[in-house]
């Protein structure tokens, strides 16, 4: 029996006989050709079959995965067609005289390392999907015939050196159980759709597909992020009980799904859920979510060759309003930038992007595109209970002038005839240390606080969350960050406001005492947590967890805090 150790991706347990995407060979000779224009026509028609076949498989992840995951697709779509990519390689096959195998290989390559180079998530992101796409022309013009994980007809678990997204979304979850990857980390596509799925996954592995063969009986554990390959019986049946526990579990947190947050001692807490469009309701409301904490708006304009309509961004913002039936919903304006970028918005490439031009440091420059938003917005908050977040706010000037914008706005509509809802609260995203620390002066302006732990995180260590050498700094317990998020719900609360928190540290299972403590309203976090989290803060006495979150934020390393955290939860 083999043993091995990567990243809880997607909980669950999983066991079944391994099935190993293996890819065919793409091998050929580089050669001089007679006639070009015979071998630019192979590779059109090879673009035209790839076409065909993305489109299949975009609208399949649009019926099973929801827009923001078919958005991926678009993307591989717009590669498929950019010409900036497709140019190159005939020009290649024309000047060079060279097969279009060689041409479509070498121009791809070239692209890959260049933006593989690149200090920006998204641009790296991309690198990624130009792969994917070169794949699959390349298939297609040496008629080889891809695998295909959608024609899989029996129960198993995928081992890959990776999954791409097309791989991924062509899972039939009847039949694949669960996944585990050489490669990864629980933020790659892979991993946020298996949790899309609900299949356990561990990523990460680094050598899955040396150690596994097809036919391998394998447990992958999404539960600790480990992998047993050819397993005693013993542990199979053990693993068994596990799996079993675990979704007797999970019918025990069903249980709860109309049922308020209270903590042991009655105290109330909201738990909301974050989403990315529309289709993601479907799972708040399946799973008890008493709120929208994060709309994450920025996928209306991902995965497309042109900005969202007011028409299609109002009926989006309508339809979860809508669909929360008078829940609060607080929607976050536009948050471009960083690891999300627009295509068709010919931003100027940044040395460092996420410290750059972004969010709403970008709209307050593109005013054009911030006030269609925010028009969409308002003409929608009579369905509902609306509140408008604004990202990445640095200074009061900044909030100031992002407010003053959407009073000029509303008082157009207003002036129009056109019907609003007279409550929309107004708030921002806290994300940057020094709107922490300022905390008490915004708290006399705003009507409440989402703090964004992702970026705070990230930006108070001086940590890219994305590099993996400096990763054990991303550190979400550590006594710093713990004190930050206490003056941020310490000044809202003296101004009589809200504060909440939509980043991964609100569904934590370590940071919720704290958080609970520390006195923090709204927890917003992934809708598959929810219930889960709700079970974890109804054992949870306020009172005792106010005393841990005293204790701990005079304590030096994140190693303590945990230990006291487990001492007082055991």
């Amino acid at each position: 029996m083999t043993f091995l150790q990567g990243i809880a991706a997607s909980n669950g347990i999983a066991i079944a006989k391994a099935y190993r995407l293996v890819e065919p060979n793409l091998s050929f000779e580089k050669q001089t050709v007679q006639d070009a224009a015979v071998e630019v026509n192979r590779f059109k028609a090879a673009i035209e079959k790839s076409k065909t076949e993305l489109e299949a498989i975009r609208d399949k992840a649009q019926i099973e995965l929801g827009a923001d995951k078919a958005a991926i697709f678009e993307a591989h779509l717009l590669v498929l067609t950019d010409p900036e990519l497709n140019g190159p390689i005939e020009d290649k096959i024309q000047s060079e005289k060279v097969n279009a195998e060689a041409a479509l290989k070498e121009t791809a390559d070239m692209f890959v390392m260049m933006f593989e180079q690149m200090d920006n998530e998204y641009m790296k992101e991309r690198a990624a999907d130009i792969r994917d796409v070169t794949k699959r022309i390349l298939s297609h013009l040496l008629g080889v015939q891809l695998v295909n994980p959608s024609m899989i007809a029996e129960e198993v678990i995928i081992v890959a050196e990776d999954l791409t997204p097309s791989d991924t979304a062509q899972l039939n979850r009847q039949y694949v159980l669960g996944f585990t990857t050489d490669i990864g980390g629980r933020t790659s596509h892979s991993a946020i759709m298996a949790r899309s799925m609900e299949i356990p996954a561990v990523v990460g592995t680094r050598t899955a597909t040396e150690e596994i063969n097809n036919g391998d009986l394998v447990i992958v554990d999404g539960l600790k992020g480990e992998v047993h390959i050819n397993p005693t019986p013993e542990l199979v049946e053990e693993y068994r009980k596990i799996h079993e526990q675990y979704e007797a579990q999970k019918t025990e947190w069903a249980k709860l799904v109309n049922e308020k947050t209270l903590s042991a001692d009655d105290h109330h807490v909201e738990l909301a859920a974050n989403i990315g469009t529309p289709n993601d309701l479907k799972g708040v409301i399946e799973n008890g979510g008493e709120g929208v904490g994060l709309y994450r708006t920025e996928f209306l304009y991902m995965g497309r060759d042109q900005l969202p309509t007011e028409e299609e961004q109002y009926d989006a913002y309508k339809a979860v309003l809508e669909g929360m039936k008078g829940k609060p919903v607080v929607v976050r304006t536009l948050d471009i930038g960083g690891d999300k970028e627009l295509p068709y918005l010919q931003l100027p490439k940044e040395l460092n992007p996420f410290l750059g031009f972004r969010a709403i440091r970008l709209c307050l420059e593109e005013q054009d595109i911030f006030r269609t938003q925010l028009r969409a917005l308002l003409r929608a908050s009579s369905y509902g209970n609306l509140k408008i977040m604004f990202p990445m706010i640095a200074t009061l000037d900044e909030f100031r002038e992002a407010k003053a914008i959407l009073e000029d706005e509303k008082q157009k509509l207003v002036a129009s005839g056109q019907k609003l809802s007279d409550s929309i609260e107004l708030g921002i995203m806290v994300e940057i240390p020094s709107t922490a620390i300022l905390a008490d002066q915004f708290a006399k302006e705003v009507d409440f606080f989402s703090i964004g732990t992702n970026d705070l995180i990230q930006y108070t260590m001086a940590a890219d969350r994305m590099n993996q050498r400096v990763s054990y700094l991303y550190q979400p317990y550590s006594p710093s960050i713990l004190r930050l998020v206490k003056m941020v719900i310490d000044a809202a609360h003296a101004e009589g406001k809200w504060a909440g928190m939509c980043g991964e540290m609100a569904g934590d299972e370590t940071a919720i005492p704290l958080l609970l403590g520390l006195g923090l309203d709204e927890f917003s976090m992934s809708a598959t947590s929810i219930l889960k989290a709700r079970s974890q803060i109804k054992k949870l006495s306020k009172a005792e967890m106010e005393n841990l979150a005293q204790q701990v934020l005079n304590m030096q390393t994140t190693d303590q805090v945990i230990e006291a955290v487990n001492a007082a939860t055991k």
